[in-house]
């Protein structure tokens, strides 16, 4: 059941400045993409309320892993943990990234260099968020996409696709981010859906959870895409149930570059994007509001809606 549909929640910590709060928070946001020197400016401002709030990162932070590891280095100088996804962009191989891993192991590349400057992944524990609106189990996630949120006419993964390519839209993914050692991108998924639903079988069943993973867990936050086509690269069917399976308190993705709160069976469903600045410029001139401020966006405790 869809319960209703917000506008986007603003977060404590406006960039450029602090603007600091009494009460700890779970912060997020996601597709920073900081090789665009606005972003960076952006990123850089980027402060928490009080010392012991926490920032869930969804993925799409640079394409290139010292950029990564740039953004993810001064974010957790300033938050008590911060908490880190991988989107798609993480994962492109391109020729001009001195790190030519692919696949498997650029993603493994990833997971190490965020252990080294204590940055917790999918592949660590899942810590409980005991602050206000706690206690609660993060759990990031790693999923990717198989083909499953088809288009108007598709019975098929490959009508599908088939139906994308005739609308010229394909996803900049069928070229760079390589599935290896699996054999393709939709095996890759099915085996990441396996291990996160053990992991989070094996988790403390008392307590709710707080899913992030970069792409939406369900269909519905793809409705509203300008070119429907793109859902295809969007996510899998396989966990349209997972916010109620593992007793979700809030779900947190990207990906999308539509910056909003949907709710979905009593939870809020936080896409926590900054995008490209032409995106969030046009924003900032429709809506009079400085992006800046709307970053980070607050998960727990659950703002009013």
């Amino acid at each position: 059941m869809i319960v209703r549909a917000d506008l986007a929640v603003a977060g404590p910590g406006g960039a450029g400045y602090e603007r600091r709060v009494s009460t700890p928070r779970l912060l997020a946001v996601s597709d920073l993409h900081v090789r665009y020197s606005d972003n960076r400016a952006i990123v850089d401002g980027l402060r928490p309320g009080t010392d012991q709030d926490w920032l869930i990162v969804a993925g799409d932070v640079a394409e290139q892993v010292a950029d990564v590891e740039w953004a993810l280095r001064l974010l957790r100088d300033r938050f008590a943990r911060v908490i880190w996804v991988p989107g798609n962009h993480e994962l492109w191989s391109r020729a001009k990234d001195p790190v030519s891993l692919r696949g498997e192991p650029r993603y493994r590349h990833l997971v190490a260099m965020c252990r080294s400057i204590d940055v917790l992944t999918p592949e660590d524990d899942f810590p409980v968020w005991d602050g206000p609106g706690g206690p609660a189990t993060v759990a990031p996630l790693f999923l990717l996409y198989d083909y499953t949120f088809l288009p108007t006419g598709a019975a098929t993964s490959e009508q599908g696709l088939d139906i994308a390519i005739k609308a010229g839209v394909v996803c900049t993914d069928e070229h760079l981010l390589h599935p290896d050692p699996h054999p393709d991108r939709a095996s890759w998924c099915a085996a990441r859906v396996r291990e996160s639903a053990r992991r989070l079988a094996s988790r403390d069943p008392q307590l709710p959870t707080v899913l992030v993973n970069h792409w939406p867990l369900t269909r519905l936050p793809t409705r509203v895409l300008r070119h429907p086509e793109f859902a295809l690269w969007c996510g899998t069917v396989a966990t349209a149930d997972w916010h109620r399976r593992y007793r979700a308190v809030a779900v947190v993705y990207g990906h999308l570059h539509i910056p909003r709160v949907t709710w979905e069976d009593g939870v809020p469903f936080v896409e926590a994007s900054l995008g490209y600045p032409r995106e969030w410029q046009l924003r900032e001139r429709r809506d009079g509001v400085a992006v800046a401020d709307l970053l980070p966006r607050q998960v727990l405790p659950i703002p009013e809606r």
